[in-house]
């Protein structure tokens, strides 16, 4: 054993050993509770950040410590491979992004093995593979025939210069961000996913995550949204045309003023066709941006359409606008508009001189200042005919059975989610398995066929997709009629990658199948670790995929993930790291001069994983100290030579003092990493340990035992946080097998009892003296120790004494007068 702990030469020794002995290769085996703990995959973006390291030292400091427990432990790694910045790479370098990806994985995997991650790279694999995206585009068919797929037109974010579509935060300022060109809304032909149909599903579900955060499972219910309300039935005067509405507010219904509908809705085209402010309008709202935020902050307008439509109860006529404010895509395009409990109607009411009508007032008799803003509380129905008086909650009852009986609506559950997008018109993506044939319309690619194999070697210019300029990729064979047919050119959506990936690591080399058997064993991830920005979408998808696989048969459990942790982000100066920034901490180089275990320590000691974590040059040094510390320990006690075996009944009270030391570090470790997962306060606690044994003395052969034994514990309880060192180390202790294949440390009950115990003495609850009493000494015995303490004595002398409050084990607390 070297005298002086080199890094580098430790770490390249130890990856070597876990190379050569295969030591991290998951394979089933029923007989043994399996582990499966998984960090989201990154984007093979060029190089590992931060973020990156964090993330994934936790999941492999869970899943060492989970393999230390016995259990048969899957961590497996891959690559987010698709999406935009390849193409910008692309442009920018011209390099096809398929070349610039395989580049950037090659780099990215080094460093993740140079950080000593226990990967089982066996099954690493990559999104932009045929051999994985082919069993996506195969479950696309398959939900196609279910009817779970279909395309329909939805507005998206059009660069008319660029001929592509771009994502809302592509838009900057009403502009591309790329060629800063104007940005039209426009209307084009997209595919859907019906994440609507598993709606009450994905929300019951919810209960079922008990370990995943709160704060998650109530973003997920918001978005999900499920209100009860009533869809209400107004007539277009004149047609006989019904716009159905849907409110949560029914209790508002007679308080109704105008409807508003989307700028692209049939009634506000139609009434553009003679008003020309209506037509320049709605060509406005084609530049305006889709996303709900843009439309939250936007200034609302609108324009009268000409229409009057008839209230279902009143027969009031109520005059339609198109609004900026309502998007075709959502619901039927119409909202109906109450000014005086609305805010937002209650704006655009002033705006435009329409009137406001209160309906509702509070139920304590107060009159709202409806000149200052809407009234939005629930309370008692005024002005409303046959419900006035009635509360808002009885009122919703009796509304939707006056319309319910009349024909002119019903109550209905409705939810705020939306269908689930998956098309883009962009390159570097998955190939939708569609053929459009002019005789046999829209035909799924059959099973011999697939995969749709996306061509790698083409040239980017960001104009447009280069699919829609390739002949030999779009120009095909309808597989029904055998007649010439165009090819989809559109690709999927990443996140559809990205909500499966999880599950073909339990079977990456299956040619045959989506999932085998192997999933249903590894499955669901017992662990999972990433950011909380993928709180919705991504986690959502995931859970959504995870049901269609099941209902397709290829999985049995219903949820993916059993328990979530969602990391805290890598601050700097008190800001995000980022390259603008000027605030990165390049890992490459921290690995370089200090070595992978001092980033690992330092990660994982710096906060608790969930809360952010704030980088300090200096704690990385400290980290770096302490295993200096940790080596030289243990090098200082192999150089005396073999350790004797351990007797407990030979010890003496300065050993038994340390033995009780070690084992209580064990138990509070084994909570802290297993339960509570505060790896921070777990390694504060193995420095106080370092402390106590760095303070011992050994006196003899037993003093050498407990010295050996508190070695090994150390080595043990770090093992999972910085497995480079220990491996050596445990080797230097004397063991032949690697410290991977070491149980996890259990605390000896006997060892931690004592034979004494120091208990506080207070006089009239303010601390006085300390006693120290046998641990099984009765109350008589303790009551006459703190009588007779000198200090104690000073505060008690010539008073009567009241009464003796013992609390076993902590205190005694004399009450004098």
């Amino acid at each position: 054993m070297d005298q002086q702990y080199h890094p580098e030469k430790i770490e390249a020794l130890t990856q070597r050993y876990w190379e050569e002995h295969d030591a991290f290769r998951a394979v089933e085996d029923p007989t043994r509770e399996k582990f499966y703990c998984l960090s989201m995959f990154p984007y093979p973006s060029g190089r590992l950040h931060m973020g990156h390291v964090r993330n994934y030292t936790i999941g492999d400091v869970i899943s060492r410590y989970q393999r230390m427990q016995g259990k048969n432990v899957l961590q497996p790694m891959g690559w987010d491979a698709f999406g935009l910045p390849a193409e910008n790479a692309a442009i920018k370098h011209g390099v096809p992004p398929a070349r610039w990806t395989a580049e950037n994985i090659d780099y990215m995997r080094d460093q993740l093995k140079r950080l000593g991650f226990g990967f089982d790279w066996s099954r690493e694999l990559a999104t932009c593979k045929p051999e994985y995206y082919r069993w996506e585009q195969w479950l696309f068919t398959r939900l196609y025939e279910k009817g779970l797929v279909y395309r329909k037109t939805a507005p998206v974010n059009w660069c008319p210069n660029d001929k592509t579509v771009l994502a809302n935060e592509q838009v900057i300022e009403g502009r591309c961000w790329r060629c800063d060109h104007e940005v039209e809304r426009r209307e084009i032909a997209q595919w859907f996913m019906k994440i609507t149909a598993y709606a009450e599903e994905l929300l019951a579900d919810l209960e079922q995550l008990e370990e995943w955060p709160e704060q998650v499972r109530t973003m997920q219910r918001n978005w999900i949204g499920r209100s009860e309300g009533v869809e209400v039935q107004f007539t277009v005067k004149g047609s006989g045309e019904r716009l159905k509405v849907f409110t949560t507010r029914p209790d508002t219904l007679m308080g109704v003023t105008y409807l508003a509908v989307a700028a692209e809705h049939p009634l506000a085209l139609s009434g553009a066709v003679n008003n020309s402010g209506l037509l320049t309008f709605i060509d406005e709202c084609k530049h305006q941006q889709t996303a709900e935020a843009a439309l939250e902050t936007m200034e609302k307008r609108g324009v009268d359409t000409g229409f009057r439509a008839i209230h279902p109860i009143s027969g009031a006529e109520l005059p339609v606008y198109a609004a900026n404010f309502v998007l075709m895509g959502y619901g039927e395009g119409a909202v109906m508009a109450v000014p005086a409990h609305d805010q937002r109607d209650w704006e655009f009411a002033r705006k435009y001189n329409l009137p406001i009508r209160q309906v509702i007032v509070p139920e304590s008799g107060d009159a709202p200042d409806l000149s200052e803003r809407a009234f939005t509380d629930k309370g008692v129905l005024v002005h409303s005919a046959e419900f006035t008086g009635m509360t808002s909650s009885q009122a919703f009852d009796a509304i939707a059975a006056h319309l319910a009986a009349e024909g002119k609506g019903c109550k209905r559950i409705n939810y705020r989610l939306r269908d689930w997008g998956i098309s883009r018109q962009r390159y570097w993506g998955a190939p939708i398995p569609i053929i459009n044939c002019p005789d046999c319309g829209v035909v799924p690619v059959p099973d011999e066929q697939l995969p749709v194999v996306l061509p790698e070697e083409v040239q980017l210019d960001g104009i447009g997709s280069p699919l829609q300029k390739m002949p030999e990729f779009y120009q095909t064979r309808c597989p029904r009629c055998g007649g010439e047919a165009h090819r989809e050119t559109d690709t999927f959506d990443t996140f559809m990658e990205s909500s499966w990936y999880y599950a073909r690591y339990c079977c990456p080399d299956n040619d045959r199948a989506m999932l085998d058997e192997r999933a249903r064993y590894w499955l669901p991830v017992d662990q999972y670790i990433g950011g909380i920005e993928h709180a919705i979408l991504h986690l959502l998808y995931a859970r959504f995929y995870h049901k269609l696989m099941r209902d397709e048969g290829l999985l049995e459990c219903d949820e993916p993930f059993t328990r979530l942790l969602t990391q805290g982000m890598v601050l700097k100066d008190g800001a995000k790291m980022s390259k603008s920034k000027g605030n990165t901490v390049d890992p490459e180089a921290l690995i370089t001069r200090y070595g992978a275990d001092t980033a690992r320590l330092f990660i994982m000691f710096a906060a608790p994983p969930e809360q952010s974590l704030e980088w300090q040059d200096t704690g990385v040094e400290g980290a770096f100290r302490f295993l200096k510390r940790i080596w030289r320990l243990v090098y200082d006690h192999v150089d005396e030579g073999e350790a004797p075996p351990l007797d407990p009944a030979m010890l003496d009270t300065e050993e038994k003092v340390l033995r009780r030391s070690t084992h209580d570090t064990i138990a509070k470790v084994s909570d802290d990493i297993g339960r509570r997962y505060t790896f921070n306060t777990a390694i504060a606690a193995v420095m106080e340990l370092a402390n106590a044994l760095s303070r011992f003395r050994p006196q003899g052969d037993q003093g050498r035992a407990v010295m050996q034994e508190g070695l090994e514990t150390l080595v043990l309880l770090l093992a999972p946080i910085v497995p480079h060192i220990t491996h050596v180390l445990w080797h230097a202790l004397g063991h032949r097998e690697a410290v991977i294949d070491a149980p996890w440390p259990r605390p000896d009950e006997s060892a931690r009892r004592s034979d004494s115990q120091e208990l506080v003495v207070q006089v009239n609850g303010k601390l006085r003296g300390r006693i120290e009493v046998a641990a099984d000494a009765d109350r008589e015995t303790v009551e006459a120790a703190a009588m007779t303490e000198s200090n104690v004595q000073r505060f008690i002398a010539g008073k009567t004494v009241k009464k003796v409050i013992v609390v076993p084990g902590k205190l005694v607390n004399i009450v004098v007068a």
